[in-house]
């Protein structure tokens, strides 16, 4: 994977009035007007998009020219994401988690930002009477420094882009393709009746313990704790409807699991339009597989049990399929971040989800996250019909995440599974595929039934490894994110020379747990 670097964007500073420390002093002409300009074609901005993908390993807004900016959002819903900040903040993204938004000098330069925006629009557009509330389909945000803000100019986003008090200004709702490919996204789940004897154990009191815990020891690991005291926030498609599938509902708590809470909430809204989040209930089927790894419990039916089977669970819908790459989707996972980050009680958040795009707004929310202690485990990637080729994906590549892939089963040398993406990123992998056979993978929780559905690549590998952390955490409730990680890496394949493609390796979560 080739060595990644950000290329920093010119920021053109403006004058600012005397005592007037942060105001915008917008000048009140028109913005340059772009009538006539030719917007580029979704697949001119594709090509700009791959070539820097090759040259960076990752994809920016920032690292394109406002012309294309302004492209991407008019072939989407036209939201952009506007980042802020007052002239005197410094260090913005080591600070999201302890800013106020509601202190004046925040609140002085969003509500600028606001005004010029409503202003100009209705300059350019006389016809009819636009207020903020036309152009702000989510409305205030509450706890990130952050504007989504419908915009149509290119002269409005070129003179923003130029600001010292906007972070970045991006379009929300761009895909690298026209319509989201729902059937490569991770959905359309259903049980397996034909899984292999050798792909499971019968284990107390009446569940199945999937093939993939023997490489980890987590058998080892039960021997200790099987989780309780930690939670987990998984960040996904949401969880199944509890009457389609107990195991994640009245039957959370039964066998050998017991006393520990699940809570189930959604912040993705399927139409902006509408308002309100859509609920908890997974509709995809790709957040009941992972909930599956991580949590889902030791008791009858033959149902697989989770990797942390005591663990507490915080299910938040934030997606409606794995790839972030639409405005709710951003919208919904940045808003689960906060409230993950903000419940004292969680540990660790899960993310199998991803874009090769970044969103500001995302990194914003997954910085606030860690900024107040958790550790945020995410899938590196796991193919769709256009990301075979690249490595690691977003937000997995940020240095706030740790990265996880899958890899197949048979030992050295380790060979990734086959929709599994790898890189320089890579932290830790997970065993999810037999070598003999592609088709069998982990067994988790179908949307409904007793029949265990499979599962596979990073994304499974990212749940699996976050129950696999939650074993460790649970052994000292009191551990810091720091001591748990270098327990994770102490035990992992080669603790002290890190893998070009698969980093530390598999983590031994047996010895981890009981030293043995």
């Amino acid at each position: 994977m080739m060595r990644r670097f950000t290329l920093f964007t010119v920021l053109l500073a403006l004058a600012f009035s005397c005592g007037k420390e942060n105001n915008l002093n917008l000048d009140t002409s028109p913005s340059q007007d772009y009538t006539g300009t030719k917007a580029k074609t979704r697949a001119e901005i594709n090509q700009q998009a791959m070539r820097l993908l090759n040259e960076h390993q990752k994809f920016e807004w920032s690292m394109v020219d406002v012309h294309t900016v302004w492209s991407a959002n008019l072939l989407s819903d036209s939201i952009m994401c506007i980042g802020y900040q007052p002239t005197n903040e410094k260090n913005v993204n080591e600070r999201l988690h302890q800013i106020d938004i509601q202190r004046k000098e925040w609140k002085q330069v969003r509500e600028e930002l606001i005004n010029y925006i409503v202003e100009e629009t209705n300059r350019q557009n006389p016809a009819k009477t636009i207020t903020a509330r036309d152009l702000m389909p989510f409305g205030d945000e509450a706890v990130l420094p952050v504007i989504d803000i419908k915009i149509t100019s290119l002269g409005i986003i070129e003179k923003l882009r130029n600001l010292p008090q906007v972070r970045y200004i991006e379009p929300m709702g761009y895909s690298y393709v026209e319509e989201r490919l729902r059937s490569d996204s991770g959905c359309s789940v259903t049980g397996n009746p034909s899984i292999p004897a050798a792909d499971f154990s019968n284990i107390t009191p009446g569940a199945k313990q999937s093939w993939h815990h023997g490489v980890p020891r987590v058998s080892t690991a039960w021997g200790n704790n099987s989780g309780r005291g930690i939670t987990v926030a998984l960040l996904d498609t949401g969880t199944p409807n509890p009457t389609s599938q107990p195991k994640m509902g009245s039957q959370f708590n039964s066998g050998l699991s017991t006393g520990r809470t699940l809570t189930r909430i959604g912040t993705y809204v399927s139409c902006w339009f509408c308002g309100t989040p859509d609920g908890p209930n997974d509709q995809c089927g790709h957040g009941t597989q992972m909930s599956g790894l991580i949590a889902a419990p030791r008791g009858y039916d033959g149902t697989p049990a989770g990797v942390a089977y005591n663990c507490n669970l915080l299910g938040i819908r934030v997606t409606s399929d794995v790839i972030i790459n639409g405005s709710s989707e951003k919208k919904g996972v940045a808003d689960g971040l906060v409230i993950a980050g903000n419940n004292t009680s969680v540990k660790i958040i899960s993310m199998s989800i991803g874009d090769v795009f970044s969103s500001g707004q995302v990194e914003d929310g997954v910085r606030y996250a860690y900024g107040k202690g958790k550790m945020i485990l995410a899938a590196a990637g796991t193919s769709t019909s256009y990301t075979s080729w690249y490595g690691v994906i977003f937000p997995a590549w940020m240095a706030e995440c740790i990265a996880v892939t899958g890899v197949k089963d048979g030992g050295l040398p380790l060979i990734r599974c086959n929709t599994c993406h790898s890189g320089s990123d890579v932290e830790f992998v997970a065993v999810m595929q037999r070598r003999i056979d592609d088709n069998r993978t982990a067994l988790t929780l179908a949307p409904s039934g007793n029949v265990p559905a499979n599962v596979g690549g990073s994304s499974a590998a990212t749940a699996t490894t976050a129950g696999i952390a939650a074993l460790i955490w649970a052994t000292n409730p009191a551990q810091t994110r720091a001591q748990v990680y270098a327990r994770m890496k102490a035990n992992s394949s080669w603790p002290s020379s890190r893998n070009a493609e698969f980093g530390y390796g598999i983590i031994d979560v047996g010895k981890a747990v009981t030293g043995l």
